[in-house]
């Protein structure tokens, strides 16, 4: 008969095999797969009855079961990333059959925008559940792809060639490594945003007050546009925030 020591190895056991399902699983079932593992093994061993052989069932069943969720997760993810592929490919078809004077580099450019943008939503939408943390991520990818486009096509600050739009790489630079510093948590990434929304307000500032670069569309137009930026990076961190309030709350139960 195994006595507690040997009951409690099988149990560290199958705690490391439970670590092989994807983090939503896991987090979901792992803490109550592992108690009912460790209940039957001390019933079986209380009643004298064969433990080895139903570790070795156990471990074989979860085994099977984690293969079928990974490859049911990996399925998934597959689906969404032809999904983007496909409406990438739609969105391309829009210049190409009005014939717009593009060339292959400009698809090529336009796609990988396109499909980033796509792919990086569907990556970081899923360390949310809730309704503001997935809007707040469209809004914020959605303003990266489109301050890229309008960079890369006409340039925010003079013309695409002026050296003044490369400051703009700060402002990514800014929300790309302080998500990594929040870990794309809610609270973090409204700080991260509204730090993003400040640095677009400065690189016009910068350029003026060190380049004086010339300016195609005047000084109320380039104000104008970064201020339109700078009001979709604070929409995208209000939201953050409220995501952040309603995880620290949670759901108000209802008085009597």
């Amino acid at each position: 008969m195994p006595d507690n020591h040997d009951i409690t190895r099988y149990r560290h056991w199958y705690r490391r095999l439970l670590r092989l399902y994807s983090r939503p699983y896991r987090e979901r079932f792992a803490e109550s797969m592992e108690q009912t593992f460790n209940d039957l093994c001390r019933e079986r061993a209380e009643a004298g009855r064969g433990v080895v052989g139903f570790v070795l069932w156990a471990f074989v069943d979860t085994s099977a079961g984690i293969i079928r969720e990974n490859a049911r997760s990996v399925m998934t993810q597959n689906k969404n990333i032809i999904r983007i592929a496909i409406v990438t490919a739609l969105i391309l078809l829009v210049p190409f059959v009005a014939r717009a004077p593009w060339t292959l580099s400009d698809y090529i450019a336009a796609g990988v925008l396109l499909f980033g943008t796509g792919l990086t939503y569907e990556l970081v939408s899923r360390k949310g559940s809730r309704v503001q943390y997935r809007a707040a991520v469209g809004i914020a990818c959605a303003t990266g792809l489109l301050l890229v486009w309008m960079n890369l096509a006409v340039g925010l600050i003079g013309s695409e060639d002026n050296l003044a739009n490369v400051l703009y790489i700060g402002v990514f630079a800014i929300g790309f490594l302080g998500a990594i510093v929040a870990r794309l948590q809610p609270r973090g990434m409204a700080r991260t945003l509204f730090a993003t929304a400040a640095a677009q307000a400065l690189v016009p500032v910068i350029a003026f007050s060190i380049w004086r670069p010339p300016i195609n569309s005047g000084l109320v137009g380039v104000l104008g546009i970064n201020a339109f930026f700078i009001v979709l990076w604070v929409a995208s961190a209000l939201l953050f925030r409220q995501a952040a309030e309603c995880h620290g709350t949670g759901t108000p139960t209802p008085s009597p």
